[in-house]
């Protein structure tokens, strides 16, 4: 997100002596994407970034997919599935994926002792259940239920989460660079007015402890799709000043302004984020469509060149019936879809709807997991039969 933000102490100029209180330096880290011409922050650390006491692989994690390839329409009650760990990153459970983007779903039940760098992808984390602190290197982001934190690729991080409610993560992870969508932005990358959230709605890093301790501490690095665990001689959190463009932040899907209009708007007025081969959009209550004849249930549509995804964040939506808080139906390109029996006539004269759902569009087909099938809804198809 091209926003500038400046936390702690940073000399007045780049690449220059920065000295440290008792002798020495502190030592410059630029960090960012697309090489030296994407967005960058330079970091100031108490030691050195490149010291690692040794690297070893420590798992592969394969994501096996359905073997039953059927085009269908599919429903996970994924809140349903069995924890598989207490960790929010080795314990992430597999949905839906392509080579594009994958969403996953963690429950953890405890703080990580590791930190995680995921060097393979930009990560948006949707806080389903929960509230807490995700620690990086670029200090403290306060977070809580409801909240988009978008992690940057390449950000050493961990969660530091609230347990008096079991937490549940979804987890998106995106091959390309997350970003708000190009019509909202002018050239300079700044929020329009038309957009339905800006600046004002985005929180940064706001506290930066500074951790200098040294002794063994463990860095989980996602690289090709295998886990490494690096060793490094001091606290990865020895920043003790950045400033710049690149850095953690945190957006609430309740901060998501809905576009309305006199008929019913298609799915692009709820865009919040786009990558390379799928956008995702956010549903929220809102006002329905007010011309007097209007019909707020979406109409039938074909997913031509698209599969389609929504994660129900609450038990309502106005053309779904018998969907629960963690549901997740995936609409794949071949098959025609819309309301369910029912739900177009019920829509019509009604005000407002309470809805609040995620939803992810993708240009590749996407695959379930075969851990997923568990907790599959295998008569979702048939629910659009008339009956007698």
């Amino acid at each position: 997100m091209p926003i500038y933000h400046r936390l702690g102490e940073v000399p007045a100029k780049r690449h220059t002596v920065f000295p440290k209180e008792g002798g020495g330096i502190h030592y410059e880290h630029l960090m960012g994407n697309l090489g030296f011409t994407g967005l960058q922050s330079l970091l100031y650390t108490l030691r050195r970034p490149t010291s690692i006491v040794r690297s070893e692989k420590v798992w592969d994690r394969r994501w096996d997919l359905d073997p039953d390839t059927t085009l269908r329409m599919r429903h996970l009650r994924t809140h349903r599935l069995e924890s598989s760990g207490p960790s929010a990153v080795a314990d992430r459970m597999p949905l839906v994926f392509n080579n594009d983007v994958a969403m996953s779903l963690a429950r953890p039940t405890a703080d990580d002792q590791v930190f995680f760098r995921n060097s393979q992808g930009d990560e948006i984390v949707y806080l389903s259940r929960g509230h807490g602190v995700l620690e990086s290197q670029f200090g403290e982001l306060d977070v809580k239920q409801g909240d988009y934190v978008v992690i940057p690729r390449g950000i050493i991080h961990r969660w530091r989460l609230d347990w008096s409610t079991q937490p549940i993560l979804l987890v998106i992870e995106s091959r390309g660079e997350v970003s708000t969508p190009k019509r909202y932005r002018n050239e300079h990358g700044q929020l329009l007015e038309h957009s339905p959230f800006c600046e004002r709605d985005i929180r940064l890093p706001s506290r930066l402890p500074v951790h200098d301790e040294v002794g063994e501490f463990h860095v989980v690095v996602k690289k090709a799709n295998e886990h490494h665990m690096l060793t490094l001689d001091h606290h990865p959190f020895d920043t003790v000043g950045w400033d710049g463009y690149y850095f953690p932040w945190a957006f609430s899907i309740h901060d998501f302004e809905p576009i309305v209009g006199r008929l019913h708007q298609p799915p692009p007025v709820h865009q919040t984020f786009s990558g390379d081969g799928w956008v995702l959009c956010s549903f929220v209550p809102r006002l329905y469509d007010f011309h007097p004849q209007a019909v707020p249930a979406p109409y039938n549509h074909s997913n031509v060149m698209s599969d389609e995804v929504l994660y129900y964040c609450n038990d309502e939506f106005m053309s779904r019936k018998d969907i629960e808080f963690g549901s997740l139906t995936l609409h794949p390109d071949g098959l025609p879809h819309g309301p369910q029996p029912g739900r177009t006539e019920a829509s019509i004269g009604a005000k407002d709807t309470n809805e609040l759902a995620v939803m992810v569009d993708t240009f590749a087909p996407l695959m379930v997991s075969k851990e997923a099938l568990a907790c599959e809804d295998g008569d979702y198809q048939q629910s659009w039969l008339e009956s007698e």
